[in-house]
């Protein structure tokens, strides 16, 4: 009879833990300092054109109210090594002139105002990006925003199982995910991604994404797409990982 119990007891404290549910939303405090590092591989055709980037970003929450934060970031480095044919193009902002190639500095012309820009941002608790700004103003900081690899939470609290919907468009090419809880446990939430690549380019997306349980912030993202680009194979690898200073 003792055995029989045991087993209930376990039976249905399974059930009570499968269906937790969990509010998924970015508890950010004023003060807090994060850096996010993302690493990107892209390779088309049969390799003939490649591009690596290790970017680091470091941000601050210089505000948080019941509904919204603001924050400001600073890219803090910035490696890219391309490739296409017999063309090779590689810049490391760590790295000082003198250990530079020409193309190199090139490259590090063009990435100076990026670097010596701060990011001004306002979001939502959803991971929604409602403004942003770059001081001084860079090329290209007016589309931070739909670049941006933040998930938007849903409205409500979700369980195992559950999912949910987010589309962007960047470029010209439209993206459609779809989240699905995988698992929740005493310390993270991990979704599985999936979704379609539409517009300039046609393909697929898959991936997966951990999130702290407590504070609601991505800790890890691995998003693979494969895709058409004018007739052409294009494969992106995205490793997103953020931590706490």
């Amino acid at each position: 009879m003792t055995k029989k119990i045991i087993a209930l007891l376990l039976f249905v404290s399974t059930i009570t833990l499968a269906q937790e549910k969990v509010l998924l939303r970015l508890n950010y405090e004023k003060g807090d300092s994060y850096t996010m590092n993302m690493k990107m591989a892209q390779v088309m055709g049969m390799g003939a054109m490649t591009n690596d980037m290790d970017i680091q970003m470091k941000y601050d929450i210089t505000n948080a109210s019941k509904d919204t934060y603001e924050s400001t970031a600073k890219y803090t480095k910035m490696v890219m090594n391309m490739k296409q044919g017999a063309m090779n193009m590689s810049y490391d902002s760590t790295k000082k002139d003198e250990e530079l190639d020409e193309a190199g500095k090139m490259m590090k012309s063009q990435m100076k105002p990026m670097l010596e820009s701060t990011i001004f941002m306002k979001g939502d608790r959803m991971g929604t990006i409602l403004e942003s700004k770059a001081e001084p103003n860079f090329k290209g900081a007016e589309k931070i925003t739909e670049q941006s690899s933040s998930v938007v939470y849903p409205e409500n609290a979700v369980a195992v199982g559950d999912t949910w919907t987010m589309s962007k468009n960047q470029e010209g090419m439209n993206m459609d995910f779809t989240y699905k809880v995988k698992s929740i446990s005493s310390k993270n939430v991990l979704l599985d991604v999936s979704g379609k690549v539409s517009g300039v380019a046609e393909g697929d997306i898959t991936g997966s994404i951990d999130i702290d349980k407590k504070s609601g912030i991505l800790t890890e993202s691995k998003i693979n797409m494969t895709m058409k680009v004018q007739g052409q194979d294009l494969t992106t690898n995205m490793v997103v990982n953020q931590f706490k200073n």
